[in-house]
């Protein structure tokens, strides 16, 4: 597909980026990369996972230091060698992963390290004042003074986002800000980059989500294996033809074909009730040898506390769980994974992966005593040729398996997650929300890998929050409301009305 490029006047550009290149060791990470974000507008910036995005962004911000090209703010070429004077200037980045204090109150981590003083105290009723100004510009209805800690995911997202304001920001770069949004909080969002598009901010706006990106933004720049691809006014893109400029081939497909038959019940579970509250209530369903059952619901339904109750993570009060028809009793994770489960969890990086670590390190800790030798050491043999298995059969893009997994784009971290609980060789595999921040090409390989695993005869547990991928993936799904099941329907004969119908049952 031939690179192409919009025109247009030079008189509101706000950033342009020329030829960015970024190397390490063994990666060309960028190569001659551009970007030109007007005031203003939002602009998509979209790619596979390891297309060079967040490397482009960190060349921006100050985290890394490009080798090659030039960087044009606000009409002056820049070299920020900070992230705090990128914010100074007027560039800010409202991260995926929120990386807030958790203990102190909001507007604590709105002004931190710039707080205002009255002498030399705090002054605590002007960074009141200051903080509510901003919520009522942006329509944000918190009390400053709540902690952290009490807010939820969608809150704590408007906390960045107003902290990115509080710093006068006319670029905003935006990470997957909606990947943990329902569809009211999607809408409030866009609201506020409305707003911020009327004062002339610039959105750099990060997202895999297409619908979303057609919907918001004003252009779309695409990058590939670190090079500049296209970038074209929104208006005149498909989805097609992004997952087109994506991948550089036509993904007509979304979805592999099913070639899992599900045969003999493997897993019954009877009238499951967890002990915290609010959570999972008179849980009942069955699973079946080869048969990928979905977890559908709204958030708030409590479909995560499914599978953590079922892997030992969440105590159970209530209830009987039967494996192969005999009575079993998953008091932890410990005993779980020795009776054949496996969980891949919904936060990658705070609950998945050990990010300082090497891939080795992670393809291997959860079956760490198969490689004690004598009790005395661990199998540096057998430990390597493990993580190969990991690296080739989940084909995991790395240079080598010292590499560490927080280098790695987050496709290829959560297939070793992935690899590292078949190491384990479980029966049951749950999957909480698989392919959360992954883009379109890694998640095919993901789905593939589902319906492989399902083929072998292993029973798939996969809570998700994206109907087309349940859809398109399970057999069947239970639908989760308010900690109660709202229903099971089988996949190929429900719609999306009514899997949405069954998941209001209980609000």
């Amino acid at each position: 597909m031939e690179s192409v490029h919009i025109n247009g006047s030079n008189d509101n550009v706000l950033l342009k980026m020329i030829d960015i290149s970024k190397e390490f060791p063994g990666v060309k990470a960028l190569d001659k990369v551009k970007l030109t974000v007007r005031e203003g507008s939002v602009h998509a910036l979209m790619g596979e996972n390891g297309a060079g995005k967040s490397t482009l962004m960190k060349c921006l911000f100050g985290i890394y230091r490009k080798d090659e090209g030039q960087i044009f703010f606000d009409g002056k070429e820049v070299n920020f060698t900070s992230s705090k004077q990128a914010l100074d200037s007027g560039v800010s980045m409202v991260h995926q992963e929120l990386n807030q204090v958790q203990s102190t109150t909001i507007m604590d981590n709105i002004w931190l390290g710039r707080f205002p003083k009255k002498f030399l105290v705090i002054d605590e009723g002007k960074m009141y004042r200051d903080t509510l100004e901003i919520f009522k510009e942006l329509d944000i209805p918190l009390d400053p003074r709540k902690k952290i800690e009490n807010l939820s995911v969608s809150e704590s997202q408007m906390v960045e986002i107003a902290k990115a304001v509080s710093y006068n920001s006319k670029i905003i770069v935006m990470d997957e800000p909606t990947s943990s949004l329902t569809e009211k909080e999607v809408s409030h969002l866009f609201k506020i980059i409305n707003s911020l598009k009327k004062k002339g901010v610039g959105i750099i706006y990060i997202s895999h989500k297409m619908e979303e990106i057609l919907q918001i933004s004003d252009e779309v720049t695409v990058l590939r294996d670190g090079k500049w691809v296209a970038t074209e006014s929104a208006e005149n893109l498909t989805t097609d033809q992004i997952i087109g400029y994506m991948v550089g081939r036509d993904l007509t497909d979304r979805f592999p074909a099913k070639i899992n038959t599900p045969g003999e019940v493997i897993l019954e579970v009877k009238n499951m009730t967890a002990t915290y509250q609010p959570s999972v209530q008179d849980v009942s369903f069955t699973l079946r040898k080869g048969e990928i059952l979905g977890v559908a619901g709204l958030v708030g339904a409590r479909r995560t506390d499914v599978v953590e109750s079922l892997f030992g993570a969440r105590h159970i009060s209530s209830g009987e769980i039967y494996l192969h028809g005999k009575k079993i009793r998953n008091k932890n994770p410990y005993e779980a994974i020795k009776n054949g489960f496996a969980l891949v969890t919904e936060e990658r990086r705070a609950t998945g992966i050990f990010e300082e670590l090497d891939i080795k390190f992670n393809s291997i800790i959860a079956n760490i005593n198969k490689y004690i030798k004598w009790n005395l050491y661990l199998s540096e043999e057998e430990m390597k040729r493990d993580t190969e298995w990991v690296v080739d059969s989940m084909s995991v893009k790395t240079p080598n398996i010292q590499t560490s997994i927080g280098s790695l784009s987050g496709g290829n971290q959560q297939k070793v997650v992935i690899g590292r609980w078949l190491l384990t060789q479980p029966e049951i595999l749950l999957l909480d929300e698989p392919t959360r921040g992954i883009d379109v090409g890694a998640k095919y390989e993901i789905y593939q890998l589902m319906i492989e695993l399902a083929k072998k005869e292993k029973g798939i547990v996969m809570v998700s929050s994206e109907m087309s991928e349940l859809l398109g993936v399970t057999d069947r799904m239970l639908v989760m409301s308010n900690g109660k099941v709202a229903g099971i329907v089988n996949t190929k004969e429900t719609t999306q009305e009514e899997i949405l119908k069954l998941s209001a049952k209980y609000l």
